[in-house]
């Protein structure tokens, strides 16, 4: 230990990344000791108990979810952050002239396109 702190140069450029990743690694190993340590040791029906909004659960945790759930999410969040995409190009609408605006009828067509074949598809109906 001794050979390691002497070798250990302080104006190392690393030395303070260092530092910071030994700090890192007490702190977590740490408060991994210290929960276990002082945390409670009772365990209940109540506390694991399912708990949301203070409502109690109306079904099974394992109860399946619908595909058509996941693809209007999948199909939100398409389509909101590609609609994020056209608030810089209206900022820079000026500046970008006809060109940029050539673009963006592109881009929003090809999101148009997308949005009638998943309508098309019934991507959208919910049942």
């Amino acid at each position: 230990m001794a050979g390691f702190i002497e070798t250990v140069r302080f104006s190392d450029p690393y030395f303070p990344i260092f530092v910071l990743l030994v700090i890192a690694l007490v702190t977590a190993v740490g408060m991994v000791f210290l929960s276990q340590a002082t945390g409670p040791r009772k365990y209940d029906k109540i506390k694991y108990s399912v708990y949301e909004c203070g409502v109690d659960p109306l079904a099974p945790a394992s109860e399946r979810v619908s595909v058509k759930f996941y693809l209007i999410a999948i199909l939100f969040i398409l389509f909101d952050l590609e609609a994020t995409f056209l608030y810089p190009w209206a900022v820079l609408f000026r500046s970008l002239g006809l060109f940029g605006f050539i673009e963006m009828i592109i881009f929003v067509g090809i999101l148009m396109v997308g949005l009638v074949y998943a309508w098309k598809k019934g991507a959208l109906e919910w049942q």
